[in-house]
This record gives C-alpha cells, structure tokens and sequence, in this order.
C-alpha cells in the first residue's frame, strides 16, 4: 500500500484571517505547492468551484484535488437537509477524483470560537451523543453512497476537540464515518497524539500532519489563548520541525495498511514563515519520516 503527500493551501493564505496572506495570488499558492514537491493540495478559499474550471487550474500545475473543507452543521439540522447543503462540494471533490471530504460540525458558532478563549467554546452535553452518532453515521451513510467518503475533522474550538470527544464519536458512530487524524489540534486540546491515534488508527482515513512548537502551546494553554492567536503566535510549523512523535505515529499507519492522503497543514503567518520555504520543509521531512516508518510515497 502507498501513500501520497499534499498540503493545504492555508500555508499561503488564512481562509478566516485574510490578513495572513490575503493578498497572495491562488496561482502563487499552486506554483509553490509543485515547486516544493507535493502531489495534490487541499481546497482554499480562493480555489474556483466549478469542475471545468478547477480541472484546468490544477492540471497547469501537475496537481491532484486531495479534499476539501466543509463547515458542517449536522448537529443543528437534519440528515437530508445537511446532504443537500453539502451537495455541491461533494460534487465538486467527486468531479476532480477525491475521495473524502473533510468534515468538521462547527454547529454552536465555531468561527466565533476560533477568536475566543479556548476553554469558551461549544460542547455536547454526555447524553447527546449517542443521538448524534446516529445522525453524523446517516449523513456518511449518504455521503458514501454518493461516492465520497466522510473524513470527520477534530478541531478546536468545535463540539468534537478532545481526546475524549473523539473517542465518543467514534464510539457512538458507525465505519462510515471515517477520522481525519490532526495531530496538531490533538496536541493543542491537550491530548495525546500518540495514545490517541493507537485507540482509532483503524477509523483513520485521513491524515494532517502538524507539529506544534512545545512552548507556544504550554503559553497558549496556560493563558488560555484564542486558537487564532495562537496560530499567529507560531504555535503550529510543519513536521519535523517541533515537538510531535511522528516517529511514532506514522508506523501505525503503516501496521494498518494506511493508503491515502498525509497532508501537511500548518497554518502559520506567512510573514513570519515564509511560505515556499516551509512548504519545502514539510515535504522534505515527511518524505524522511514516512521512509522510515515503512510507507511507500507515491511521488
């Protein structure tokens, strides 16, 4: 089984800050994405969002669609009525031949969350998860038989951040719903990557690979930071260049036979981090870690 790697465009540009590189051209983002080394990259804000039009944009750079963010809402609507509002992206992912979609519920305000401190932000209560298990399963349910997988996405500052939050919804839900593993935002929740990826590996169909730097994260966890200013802070840089084991993580992606997507997402400010040379990097350590785990890269 093998492995590809991409990247996620926020390295250039911040979809909910336009200050972090607002202004860099798409055409910058993807010429730079080839130019570090990377086989496909994520969807952006400034990414066209007709198939025609998508296609030719990345194949003039030699790039593959890997995925692409979707704000969901499940928590607060119904199955169907969820389904077609994510329609149109999963059409559009389907289209360019990707195969997952990055879902993440930011039901109960998580943009507002991502701004606020991250000890305020929204939680479900211990007895609605196993009603929510059965809907989030419903809509990957759905999602599958349209052709697109569910890759659900932890994140800070939304219902499922947590180590014990991933672990309730895996537990509450059924093998549709497939884990966008993020090591960084597992690490910024106060986790443990290494404990927490060992428990849900077999769920784990997608795979961001941030490093955080251990002493931004103490400082924004101690100060209870909001998840952006500790973004433009520096608390997250690209693998291989902080604090996380992915000496110990990608093994066991490969003891299951992973195949799919390790994406570096390391939302930075480009100013600070110039973006070209820590896209190159990224790529250039996790090709080093991935070797030494035992996966095959696809180059």
């Amino acid at each position: 089984m093998s492995v590809k790697i991409g990247i996620n465009p926020i390295t250039w540009t911040n979809d909910d800050v336009p200050s972090l590189g607002g202004d860099t051209p798409l055409e910058v983002c993807l010429s730079e994405t080839k130019q570090a080394g990377y086989r496909g990259t994520e969807l952006g804000g400034k990414f066209p969002r007709q198939s025609r039009e998508l296609r030719a944009v990345l194949g003039n750079h030699g790039l593959e669609l890997v995925s692409g963010w979707y704000d969901g809402r499940i928590l607060e609507r119904e199955v169907e009525e969820e389904f077609e509002a994510v329609l149109p992206h999963l059409t559009l992912l389907r289209d360019l031949g990707a195969s997952r979609v990055v879902y993440a519920d930011t039901s109960r305000g998580r943009h507002d969350a991502i701004f606020a401190p991250i000890s305020d932000r929204p939680r479900l209560a211990a007895d609605e998860w196993r009603a929510y298990g059965a809907k989030i399963t419903a809509l990957a349910e759905r999602m599958a038989e349209f052709g697109i997988g569910m890759a659900f996405h932890h994140h800070m500052g939304t219902i499922v951040e947590s180590d014990e939050e991933v672990s309730a919804l895996m537990n509450h839900s059924g093998n549709a719903v497939g884990l966008l593993f993020d090591t960084g935002h597992c690490a910024f929740s106060g986790g443990d990557p290494v404990a927490l990826l060992s428990k849900h590996v077999g769920r784990v169909v997608h795979f961001h690979c941030k490093d955080v730097r251990p002493e931004i994260l103490a400082k924004a966890r101690r100060e209870d930071m909001s998840f952006m200013g500790a973004v433009v802070e520096g608390i997250f840089t690209v693998p291989g260049d902080g604090a996380i084991p992915f000496g110990a993580l990608l093994p066991q992606l490969a003891e299951r036979n992973y195949a799919g997507w390790l994406v570096v997402e390391a939302e930075q400010d480009p100013a600070k981090a110039h973006p070209l040379t820590y896209a190159t990097l990224g790529y250039r350590n996790l090709i080093v870690l991935a070797a030494a785990a035992g996966l095959e890269v696809e180059i």
